[in-house]
């Protein structure tokens, strides 16, 4: 049952840690999109995957047309605070992409707006917040992914 956890340009070392950490539990594959908020040697990436990064199936990408220009047969997920659907209606199925944004401004309104169809929302019952951790946002939508493909 993997999937595939996509970050485009990841700012916060932890975040991508934990992330990777996520990915080896899950069998998922990670893939980064350039440019980083951080360098691949940070040790604070590292802390945070602890020893389990060599283990790890994770691919860079310069930007993220090389990516799309690599996958652009595949099936896709984007999140962002502004998609009218909810992680509970994606069609889950082996190997779909999960594309999530930058912690300070998501993805960019290229992707989304030209995305809409397969643009999906996690929600949040508060007007007090405007966004998730963006290591938590991908915990919930991973293992709401395995859920739905053990059924």
């Amino acid at each position: 049952m993997a999937l595939n956890i996509v970050l485009v340009e990841p700012e916060i070392p932890n975040n991508t840690g934990n992330i990777g950490r996520l990915s080896l539990a899950t069998s998922s594959t990670l893939h980064l999109v350039k440019p980083f908020g951080f360098e691949l040697n940070d040790t604070r990436l590292k802390r945070a995957g602890l020893d389990y990064w060599q283990y790890l199936s994770v691919f860079v990408y310069e930007d993220f047309t090389e990516f799309m220009n690599k996958h652009s047969d595949k099936k896709f997920a984007y999140f962002s605070s502004h998609g009218a659907k909810s992680h509970w209606h994606i069609p889950f199925e082996e190997n779909l992409f999960l594309v999530f944004g930058k912690e300070s401004v998501g993805l960019p309104t290229t992707i989304t707006q030209s995305n809409q169809k397969s643009l999906y929302q996690i929600p949040m019952y508060s007007e007090h917040i405007r966004s998730l951790n963006l290591a938590n946002a991908v915990s919930i939508v991973v293992y709401e992914g395995l859920r739905q493909l053990a059924q």
